[in-house]
């Protein structure tokens, strides 16, 4: 993200310029400097928090912007992103995974592993790598659901679109 200019729109959404509004806040060290940054611990520390919740065999089902932190009563954690139905598994049977994740300055990069669809009220799974589809059976899919519309009435659909960045956009090698 650019510096932004004392009279330029806060980033916040408030509709007031910057130096009405969140710049004073940053000066004093009310808020992070760099909202990215501030969302990429937050989403960090939600996915260690859902893990923590699997491993403990509890369902609990977290929003967080895009995304779906879900943990389930048999120790299995996912993180879904709603906008291309992309999932990653977090935890499985109680255990933590291996984290795909990818930080940088700008971006954070999630390796998905799969695809998510709610079908007669069951939560299906499709792998990237074989195209295989699983079931899984006493996820709590009524309730992800619920979370994929609440989601989407929080956001407007030109928000939704504009969540993935094409990765040709910020080829710094050429």
């Amino acid at each position: 993200m650019g510096k932004i200019g004392r009279n330029e729109q806060c980033p916040c959404g408030s509709g007031k310029k910057f130096k009405h509004c969140c710049l004073p806040k940053e000066q004093a060290g009310l808020v992070a400097a760099n909202p990215e940054a501030e969302f990429k611990v937050s989403l960090l520390a939600e996915i260690e928090a859902i893990v923590q919740v699997a491993m403990e065999k509890k369902q609990k089902i977290r929003e967080l912007g895009v995304f779906i932190l879900l943990s389930t009563a048999e120790g299995d954690a996912w993180l879904l992103e709603i906008t291309d139905s992309d999932a990653v598994q977090l935890a499985r049977g109680g255990e933590a995974l291996e984290i795909p994740i990818d930080e940088q300055s700008d971006t954070i990069e999630i390796n998905w592993s799969h695809t998510f669809d709610l079908r007669n009220k069951e939560f299906e799974l499709t792998a990237y790598s074989d195209k295989a589809k699983s079931v899984m059976e006493n996820y709590p899919a009524k309730e992800i659901s619920a979370s994929i519309k609440r989601i989407k009435k929080r956001f407007p659909s030109e928000v939704l679109e504009r969540v993935h960045v094409d990765p040709s956009e910020h080829d710094t090698s050429a």
